[in-house]
């Protein structure tokens, strides 16, 4: 697993002054929010890193991030919205399904944006959300789009940071601000789903 990492940011060494990186990480962070297996927060915590040695600006690197985030989610939000009649039909037919969906609307409803902000740090989750928010035709401009801007900005500040002052403080070795970083960045996950676990206790 190191050396697949020192790889890795060997290769963000090389490409890092490049403004090709930021490219990726908006196309990361968009990918990420519609196909729940690419690491996005990894490609920011990345940026951050390159940016606290120098070579990436942290601003932009937290705005593109937010930015794909942000695209990312309003297509899963649009996939749910126009599969709604679909879905209903076929997926969501049984009086089980039906219960599920019924669950959903209500966390939705009870929770709201708070939803959408912490199902952003959860893998998985936030793309489930938002699919679920498209499904239940919760209004886009006056609802969902309002809350997701502020979701992906704090999520793409959030590991930004931690790569700015990871790679600020470990100058000298990108692995090291690499696993600082993302071990931090574990961490805030763990302890959202803990306290999201004992709220539902």
């Amino acid at each position: 697993m190191r050396r697949v990492i020192t790889d890795l940011l060997d290769w963000l060494e090389t490409f890092s002054s490049e403004p090709v990186f930021y490219l990726v990480i908006f196309a990361i962070a968009l990918f990420d929010s519609v196909i729940p297996a690419v690491p996005s927060e990894t490609t920011v915590i990345l940026g951050g890193i390159a940016a606290g040695q120098g070579n990436l600006n942290i601003v932009a690197v937290i705005a593109l991030g937010a930015l794909g985030a942000f695209v990312g989610d309003s297509i899963a939000y649009g996939i749910g919205y126009r599969a709604s009649d679909w879905l209903n039909r076929t997926w969501f037919k049984s009086e089980k399904a039906q219960g599920r969906l019924e669950a959903a609307t209500r966390q939705i409803d009870k929770r709201g944006g708070l939803l959408l902000v912490t199902a952003r740090f959860i893998p998985g989750g936030r793309t489930a959300v938002t699919l679920s928010c498209g499904i239940t035709k919760r209004p886009y401009l006056a609802w969902f789009a309002k809350f997701d801007v502020l979701a992906t900005i704090i999520w793409a500040s959030y590991a930004g940071i931690l790569g700015f002052v990871a790679g600020e403080r470990f100058k000298d070795s990108h692995t090291t601000a690499f696993f600082v970083a993302f071990g931090a960045a574990l961490s805030v996950t763990a302890l959202i789903e803990a306290v999201r676990w004992l709220r539902h206790r």
